[in-house]
């Protein structure tokens, strides 16, 4: 049944007839029973057994492993049947977005953790109420993702490079500046003297910008004030900058703050700035890319939304 002469050769497309039956077999693969497929489509056990005999001569592939009581998926039929299952997904919730205006269904967000925890995640409620149809799912992490592979939408990156590739749009500058508990800082005589620095423990993200990042923001803020031999000082490295902050808000040293992600921090009094006039604004931006192809409605919709909530 299954030999070169089928129908279904490696340069073939499937046509309308093969489609249908695809149709058939998805509704069968779904219930595992001719019966209940019949059923639902309003035709014979016979009728259905028939087309998936035809579809399975036609394209050459075994799809079910028939016994006298049941039927069984093969491991090819189960791996047509999760595609077609995908596919149908897809279509079925193309056709939603084009009736609401594409402001409905799943939305995937991929963000730098620090970010997510401490600037989007205390607003997206905001954005589940301006659209309350969009089902917002949010994946963190440190590397540049390929947004083909891991299914995403939006990703926000912070970094002082845009891909040419990507539709990026900035969101907002950042400021730096070294932050600790006021305990520590009276510990070390730090308030406005810049000169006990060396005494202390230096707390940073080695992933600021990019993997290799290291003590690159402590060097930058070093540069910008004229301190010496920063490199010098005892520190603790961290592959978030959230991390580093939970470290300072428990006295382990000073760590790089950044003043968009720890406002609510220096407004509470649980870490202060020792040097309040060192801030260093980074040539680095937080902004969001996509896919050209992904620009759509819900993805404008969001863009947007970002944009209110980083002049606010």
């Amino acid at each position: 049944m299954y030999t070169k002469e089928n129908i279904f050769t490696k340069h073939s497309r499937l046509n309308s007839f093969q489609l249908s039956k695809l149709h058939t077999f998805e509704v069968a693969a779904r219930h595992c029973s001719f019966s209940l497929a019949a059923e639902e489509l309003s035709l014979t056990p016979s009728a259905i057994s028939h087309r998936i005999n035809k579809l399975e001569q036609e394209i050459g592939i075994k799809l079910f492993d028939r016994t006298h009581r049941k039927i069984l998926l093969t491991e090819e039929g189960k791996r047509i049947y999760q595609s077609l299952k995908r596919t149908l997904n897809q279509l079925n919730q193309e056709i939603l977005d084009v009736r609401s205006g594409d402001v409905s269904g799943s939305l995937t967000v991929y963000a730098r953790p620090s970010f997510a925890q401490y600037w989007l995640v205390p607003r997206i409620g905001s954005f589940k109420a301006c659209y309350p149809s969009i089902e917002l799912k949010l994946l963190t992490g440190n590397e540049n993702i390929n947004f083909q592979g891991y299914g995403i939408d939006v990703a926000i990156y912070f970094d002082d490079h845009m891909p040419d590739t990507l539709l990026c749009k900035e969101i907002f500058s950042e400021t730096i500046i070294p932050v600790c508990t006021n305990e520590y800082a009276e510990k070390y005589c730090l308030i406005n003297s810049i000169e006990n620095l060396n005494r202390t423990t230096l707390l940073h993200d080695n992933q600021a910008w990019d993997y290799d990042s290291n003590g690159d923001e402590w060097q930058e803020w070093a540069k910008a004030n004229q301190v010496e031999n920063i490199s010098n000082i005892s520190s603790i490295g961290f592959d978030r900058s959230d991390l580093a902050m939970i470290a300072a808000i428990n006295h382990a040293g000073v760590a790089m703050g950044r003043i968009s992600l720890i406002k609510d921090r220096l407004q509470s009094g649980e870490l202060i700035t020792p040097f309040p006039e060192s801030q260093v604004v980074c040539k680095q931006k937080y902004y969001v890319a996509t896919l050209p192809e992904r620009h759509s409605q819900k993805v404008k919709r969001f863009i947007e939304w970002l944009a209110i909530q980083a002049k606010s």
